[in-house]
């Protein structure tokens, strides 16, 4: 296996690093993500849109050594739910990550595995996120340009999107009044009830 070079170059509008091919999820990929099955379908009934994608730079493996990748979401909504990734724990629990964010208006929802702690965080320009370990994270751009930010994290984390898929995330952040706002997601899903009751 050919490692990456310890010093390469990035479009920070873009987020693709030259040269290297990144992974990509597109909106038929994130059925279980949104809240709003009606407005998902919906959605996807208008095209298969590109929502967001990431380069991962797999460095050295072992003790000590660090990962990083590019990571890149759309603008757009499904119903009031903002483009979002899939959101991850890692496999090896303890690991800690790093957010940067680079471009754009997000936030992150940081939800502890086995603790009541969930926290959603503003994610802009210019600012950076802890994710502790043992904590799923979520990464959503709630602004109108490109969302594009670098993660950092151990060679050993490892990525469990399983988890996810079974559980998701208790929080979802849809736009309320013109503006973002998070809300629990079972509260979400009674306002949708009642409102096709």
């Amino acid at each position: 296996m050919t490692l990456p070079p310890l010093s390469l170059n990035f479009d920070p509008a873009t987020g693709v690093i030259p040269s290297f091919n990144g992974s990509y999820r597109w909106l038929s990929q994130l059925a279980d993500c949104f809240a709003d099955e009606r407005a998902y379908q919906t959605k996807l009934s208008q095209g298969n849109e590109l929502v967001y994608g990431v380069t991962n730079l797999d460095m050295a493996n072992g003790e000590g050594q660090l990962h990083y990748g590019l990571g890149i979401i759309l603008a757009g909504k499904v119903g009031r739910e903002y483009f979002m990734t899939r959101g991850h724990l890692h496999a090896w629990r303890p690991a800690a990550e790093v957010y940067i964010c680079l471009q754009g208006q997000g936030m992150m929802i940081l939800e502890h595995e086995t603790e009541a702690k969930v926290e959603v965080l503003p994610f802009q320009a210019n600012s950076v996120v802890y994710v502790p370990g043992h904590t799923a994270h979520r990464t959503v751009n709630i602004g109108t340009q490109p969302l594009v930010y670098w993660g950092i994290f151990s060679s050993e984390a490892g990525h469990d999107y399983e988890a996810i898929r079974e559980r998701n995330f208790s929080q979802v952040v849809i736009e309320l009044d013109g503006k973002p706002c998070a809300l629990p997601r079972k509260d979400y899903l009674k306002i949708l009830s009642e409102r096709s009751g």
